[in-house]
């Protein structure tokens, strides 16, 4: 993000990017518990960016691991013990309450819910100095949240971590579950880059709120 601060802080219009991404949990379920997890050195900043603003979302803070394993791990044991629980990415500020609500529908008829999108661009791979063309066919991007059965998740993230542990979908597929997949959002973006970010403000301009 060619920046000193990290990009969840950062300024999305007139809000830090982590900020709308809670908000856009709290107008879905009024009833919702979020829990935040973050390094344990920047939650004195994020404390203090929400006395500054006013941000009253109700919230826990847990401190990350070394790995996103053990952050998960972590949040997970401030959740209860049944229900469904929604991982997120705290830098997808732009979902919607639609898909929200369709991931946790999904997951809690199915356990699980993975959302996804098609591939649409030409892949190829590359190997040294030389790279061949891939099909894009069958393969489908990874969003979140991806929205577990909250015991069942529990249960599989005792087991040790696994370097091929790359996201929540594969802990719960190592245990022998099968994860269920749905339409994902193409304004569902994850912010890595300033283009990122310009993207997102002209989404979120100025009164234009989520829509369901």
């Amino acid at each position: 993000m060619q920046s000193d601060l990290p990009k969840q802080f950062m300024l999305l219009l007139d809000s830090p990017v982590l900020m709308h991404t809670l908000e856009r949990f709290a107008m879905t379920y009024e009833d919702i518990e979020i829990v935040l997890v973050l390094p344990e050195d920047q939650i004195s900043l994020w404390k203090s960016m929400c006395h500054q603003m006013d941000f009253d979302v109700p919230h826990t803070v847990v401190s990350g691991g070394d790995t996103r394993y053990a952050s998960v791990k972590n949040g997970l044991a401030k959740c209860a013990d049944e229900g469904i629980v929604g991982i997120h990415d705290g830098v997808r500020p732009l979902i919607s309450p639609t898909l929200i609500e369709r991931c946790y529908d999904a997951a809690l008829e199915h356990g699980s819910a993975l959302p996804v999108l098609p591939v649409t661009q030409s892949l190829r791979k590359l190997e040294g100095t030389s790279s061949a063309p891939i099909s894009r066919e069958g393969v489908v991007s990874v969003q979140t949240p991806q929205c577990f059965d909250l015991a069942e998740i529990k249960k599989c993230y005792d087991a040790p971590y696994d370097p091929s542990f790359t996201d929540d979908a594969t802990v719960y597929e190592k245990a022998g579950n099968t994860v269920h997949l749905i339409e994902g959002e193409a304004s569902n973006l994850k912010i890595t880059t300033p283009c990122d970010m310009q993207m997102a403000e002209a989404l979120l301009a100025p009164g234009k709120k989520a829509k369901r």
